[in-house]
């Protein structure tokens, strides 16, 4: 008799756990692939920072300037412990997504060693949003397509068209990053498809610092070093967003 009662509990018990562990098994993958859109896009601002900190440096009529691939990744990830509080596992890349961000940082910044050291210009109009779409372009051939970042913003805000946020992007911007009532710099994941495809979306709001208000602050409409007009944009406002794309 127990037998039988051991066997009938077996038979609902198994079709219980056959249902549950491919849940637990796409909750921790959905976990894994958060941390990583966490330490990409940190990682992404953390180099971006840098371009952003030495820009008086980039814009001298003079070469022989340290400003380096070595120098960038050295302190990208002297940002990234700060923006985290450890360092860059690179044992720990199971989407290969770290060296790929790192590799693209280099490349960059190897391409634009003349222009940088051009001792005849001064501004060389290498800002960090042109360093960061070459980054992302670079970053998404290093991962043949299947990882994708970029940096986008509220329409108002968007001077290359290619920034342009896309559908997802904007309502996440417009409907969740610009609510008063939403938690400032708390990223937003979830799965939405790309034109049709998989994908594990991941986005960062960015809030405008000190350093982005010399081309997006007030006065609005004046002409900024880039000869764009100014947005009007103010210290702390919502001005922009980082967005990676995982495909599935």
């Amino acid at each position: 008799m127990m037998q039988k009662i051991r066997k009938g509990i077996g038979a609902v018990l198994l079709p219980f756990f056959l249902l549950t562990l491919p849940l637990t098994s796409s909750l921790s993958f959905a976990g894994s692939q958060a941390d990583s859109g966490k330490e990409l896009t940190t990682l992404y601002r953390a180099a971006r920072k840098v371009i952003s900190k030495n820009q008086g440096l980039i814009n001298e009529k003079r070469s022989g300037k340290k400003l380096t691939a070595d120098y960038v990744i050295k302190n990208a990830l002297v940002n990234f412990k700060d923006a985290t509080g450890h360092e860059l596992d690179m044992g720990d890349d199971p989407l290969g997504g770290k060296k790929a961000m790192l590799a693209a940082v280099r490349s960059v910044m190897d391409e634009a060693q003349d222009l940088i050291n051009d001792g005849d210009v001064g501004f060389k109009g290498f800002l960090p949003a042109i360093f960061a779409r070459q980054v992302g372009t670079a970053f998404g051939k290093n991962t043949g397509g299947k990882i994708t970042i970029k940096l986008t913003a509220p329409k108002k805000y968007v001077r290359n068209r290619a920034n342009r946020p896309d559908k997802w992007e904007k309502s996440i911007i417009s409907g969740k990053f610009a609510k008063s009532d939403y938690e400032k710099g708390k990223p937003f994941f979830e799965d939405a498809s790309v034109k049709g495809k998989a994908a594990f979306r991941y986005i960062l709001p960015e809030y405008y610092s000190q350093s982005c208000l010399g081309c997006h602050g007030m006065p609005k409409g004046s002409i900024d070093i880039t000869g764009g007009k100014k947005e009007g944009g103010v210290l702390g406002e919502l001005g922009g967003a980082i967005s990676l794309t995982i495909y599935k």
